[in-house]
């Protein structure tokens, strides 16, 4: 099976933006996750959502706690749906539900 690249696009909402990520998060995410982190730069609410996500290893978790970081240091909330029941116990046990809300679906 090849490896699939991540794509994330960005869209505006109401109350914030939205990243919608498909694909693998690995090592190789670093620069599709940077560039929609910026392109959905501004106020309000960010959602992840992973609906269509295949695959997280433990550098796409690094990746994404920096993007948390990132978030929090602008003072923005981050909330995820689209998790499998797979990932949502990844996120509980490295607590990255800490530090984000976990919407159902």
């Amino acid at each position: 099976m090849q490896p699939t690249t991540l794509e994330a696009n960005t869209r505006a909402v109401a109350d914030g933006a939205v990243i919608d990520l498909r694909g693998e998060i690995d090592g190789s995410a670093r620069d599709a996750l940077t560039s929609a982190y910026d392109a959905a730069a501004g106020p309000g609410n960010l959602l992840l959502d992973f609906s269509q996500v295949d695959y997280i290893n433990s550098t796409g978790i690094a990746l994404i706690v920096g993007l948390l970081a990132r978030a929090r240091s602008d003072q923005r909330p981050v909330s995820a749906r689209g998790l499998t029941e797979h990932y949502r116990e990844i996120f509980e046990i490295t607590r990255l539900s800490d530090f984000m809300t976990i919407l159902a679906g």
